[in-house]
């Protein structure tokens, strides 16, 4: 279990982000066309998982634009935006702010992937939302990079992860 803080309060999460070196565990997650996607589908590509708690929160919402503004330059990888919030929502969010270059999923169905990637926060206002986190993925499915962003209202450290690819 990781501790983290939202606004200087300590919650929890239900474990511990994947391992640097080891290989990504599958995922199946809804995309904004109600389809299911799975890491499979974005095999031979590099992965940044940028995941966080809610697209309508600021911190969050400043992340996805962030990652779509960066995404469009860097050759042969997808940014996997993934929140627990209904695709429609993603969607509406996407489409009002013009972003075409992430890849929005979600993990409302089941909240499996928040689970299996011990990233699900378990206390506090924010239980069984995600917790923000960035996870980056070679294109052979080996994680090279990860970041459990301890403060959920600041955000990732972009350059570190875009400097691991």
């Amino acid at each position: 279990m990781a501790q983290i803080t939202l606004k200087g309060n300590a919650i929890n999460t239900s474990g511990e982000l994947p391992t640097t070196g080891g290989m990504a565990k599958d995922f199946q997650l809804v995309a904004v066309d109600l389809s299911t996607k799975s890491l499979n589908d974005y095999s031979g590509k590099k992965i940044i998982l940028n995941i966080f708690p809610s697209v309508d929160t600021g911190t969050c919402a400043a992340s996805v634009r962030h990652f779509n503004e960066t995404a469009s330059s860097l050759e042969n990888t997808l940014v996997l935006c993934i929140s627990r919030d209904l695709p429609f929502a993603q969607k509406r969010f996407c489409g009002a702010e013009g972003l075409e270059n992430v890849v929005m999923l979600s993990d409302f169905k089941t909240g499996q992937f928040g689970k299996e990637y011990g990233l699900e926060i378990v206390d506090g206002p924010l239980a069984g939302l995600s917790s923000r986190c960035v996870v980056v993925i070679d294109e052979t499915g080996k994680i090279i990079h990860t970041e459990q962003v301890t403060e959920t209202t600041e955000e990732p450290n972009y350059e570190l992860a875009l400097a691991s690819l």
